[in-house]
């Protein structure tokens, strides 16, 4: 008797799409990075000394840097929100993760992790069917994501 509830469980488990478990993971990452990304434009003066002063990232200027954490931290949780080049858009995420983890806050890991597995599961798995990436697969054809993805 508990052994087929418990089968039961699991099954019903097993049988929740993956799209579905997709969505929460593309609007949680991209809240952290949206958030960030309007934190800097709210003063960017003070943006831009925290790139000169405490980010110092090495070979890149912080005139620079600033605008280009900005412009991802904008464009690529759209992105992530819309299901469109979810794969691309979760890659460049996980490599400015990879840079604000070895080179700025390493300290940080435990909330670079949780963002890391969520942008490594929509990277593997990509948006999953309720997307734009689904959407333009299907019209256009070809082995996109609406193939790649679990329903």
């Amino acid at each position: 008797m508990i052994k087929d509830l418990i089968n039961r469980v699991v099954g019903w488990l097993n049988a929740v799409p993956y799209w579905l478990l997709a969505l929460p993971l593309r609007v949680a990452v991209a809240h952290v990075f949206w958030a960030s990304g309007t934190l800097k434009l709210e003063d960017w003066s003070a943006t831009l000394g925290l790139f000169r002063d405490e980010y110092r990232l090495p070979l890149i200027p912080p005139e620079l840097a600033a605008p280009m954490a900005a412009a991802v931290e904008l464009s690529m949780p759209v992105l992530l929100i819309l299901g469109l080049a979810t794969r691309p858009a979760a890659c460049v995420l996980l490599g400015m993760i990879l840079v604000i983890q070895t080179l700025v806050y390493p300290e940080s890991w435990p909330d670079h992790i949780q963002w890391g597995a969520m942008l490594v599961v929509l990277l593997c798995r990509g948006a999953g069917t309720l997307s734009l990436d689904t959407l333009l697969a299907r019209r256009f054809g070809g082995a996109g994501p609406a193939r790649l993805a679990t329903a």
